[in-house]
């Protein structure tokens, strides 16, 4: 039989698991090899532009969102809306707790005497910029506040995603982006990244929407209710593909608001050997003044992504550049697109063309085994390959690291053994 694809979707999407196994290949790749001289500059982070490297968390997001909404529509089939919400929430609060018995923490003082003198600020401010602030923490915090919306209509769950982005700019304007960049430096956002770390998990959401058709008590005559009806998929890739490209766009001007804070631009404080701009959001009058009389359009105009833009002593770090350690507005705007294209990209190769890879299921059916035991083994193999290691030689501890972690998942796999947020 011919397949229609105007008019049907499949039950199940094998995409998305080849998609999350893509994204837990690539954070294998990133997070082992990205330490060693010989890993090309795209394949580490640099927090002042968007490299390979920072697409790679953007797409957890986004196959949070959209898994979350997918579960969600299921939990309202079986027992209603506060039934769904509870078991969502005691999930993520679950695996809140995971995270911060994975981001172990070092001793805080060497006694008691010096704790106390620490006191409770001194003691907690590094572990909630940095140790227990990462990925599974960032994605348990993200989906519980978007859990009020993920059954919202678009419209509604759109100007949540929007306004958690401009409070994000409110209070990196107050004091967030100095203090996500001034040692030790936050990681992916710190306490507050969840806000811009919404935009991709909405825009999973509502890519849910389009693939997948809503649940029974869902659909469009269900009270109290507002979701997308089901639609042809040719439409739903149609649509994905535009406002992916739409919020690349949307991202790269964003981001190109960093051109203010060229050195050229600053005047007196252009002298200024600190790296971080004065006003990184605001940019000053003086700032203002002196850009608006550069008459070039390509003085207007920011590397694009992938592209590593001039260092610090060229243009001070500021809020517009697409930085992964300030969860910039910039860097998830475009990265949310970018992970919507790429899932288009999956959905046509498995879900239309049939194809998909062993590897990627494994890794994407248990994303969250992959993780806790991936620093392990990196642990574990690392110290047989020093980080100035030639490529030939760090590649071969790739291949290993690899190895190792696929057997262990595979074996948990094969047992039927899943772990599942």
């Amino acid at each position: 039989m011919t397949k229609q694809i105007d008019n049907a979707k499949p039950a199940r999407l094998v995409s998305l698991d080849q998609f999350r196994g893509y994204t837990v290949i690539g954070m294998l790749l990133v997070n082992y090899f990205g330490g060693y001289q010989a890993c090309p500059q795209v394949l580490k982070h640099s927090n002042d532009y968007c490299s390979y490297a920072d697409t790679i968390m953007p797409q957890f997001l986004f196959a949070v969102g959209f898994a979350l909404r997918l579960t969600f529509g299921r939990r309202m089939e079986q027992g209603g809306d506060w039934s769904a919400y509870g078991r969502i929430a005691r999930r993520l609060l679950g695996l809140l707790l995971v995270s911060f018995v994975v981001y172990t923490v070092g001793a805080r003082a060497p006694n008691w005497e010096k704790l106390t003198e620490l006191g409770v600020w001194g003691a907690l401010a590094e572990p909630l910029k940095r140790q227990w602030f990462q990925t599974l923490t960032h994605i348990a915090v993200t989906s519980l506040w978007i859990v009020p919306v993920i059954h919202a209509s678009h419209s509604v769950r759109i100007a949540w995603a929007a306004g958690s982005g401009i409070l994000h700019v409110i209070l990196s304007y107050w004091f967030n982006f100095v203090w996500s960049n001034t040692a030790p430096n936050a990681i992916d956002g710190g306490p507050l990244g969840f806000l811009t770390w919404t935009i991709p998990a909405i825009a999973g959401s509502i890519v849910c929407d389009w693939f997948v058709p809503p649940a029974k008590k869902e659909q469009p005559d269900a009270p109290n209710l507002n979701t997308t009806p089901s639609i042809p998929i040719g439409v739903s890739i149609q649509r994905s593909l535009i406002w992916g490209c739409v919020l690349m766009l949307m991202g790269y001007v964003f981001s190109c608001g960093t051109r203010w804070y060229d050195r050229v631009s600053m005047g007196s404080e252009a002298s200024d050997p600190n790296k971080l701009a004065q006003h990184p959001v605001i940019p000053a009058m003086e700032q203002l003044s002196i850009k608006m009389s550069q008459g070039r359009l390509i003085a207007w105009f920011a590397e694009p992504p992938f592209v590593k833009p001039p260092d610090a002593t060229v243009r001070k770090w500021n809020y517009w550049m697409m930085s992964q350690r300030a969860g910039t507005l910039s860097y998830l705007t475009f990265a949310a697109g970018f992970a919507m294209v790429v899932f288009v990209g999956f959905y046509v190769l498995c879900d239309l063309g049939h194809f998909s890879l062993g590897v990627f299921r494994t890794f994407g059916t248990n994303a969250l085994i992959a993780y806790v035991l991936h620093d392990m083994v990196s642990n574990a193999v690392q110290p047989f390959f020093p980080k100035d290691s030639p490529a030939w030689y760090a590649l071969l501890g790739l291949g290993l690291f690899y190895l190792v972690t696929w057997l262990f998942i595979r074996a948990l796999e094969k047992q039927g053994v899943f772990i599942r947020v």
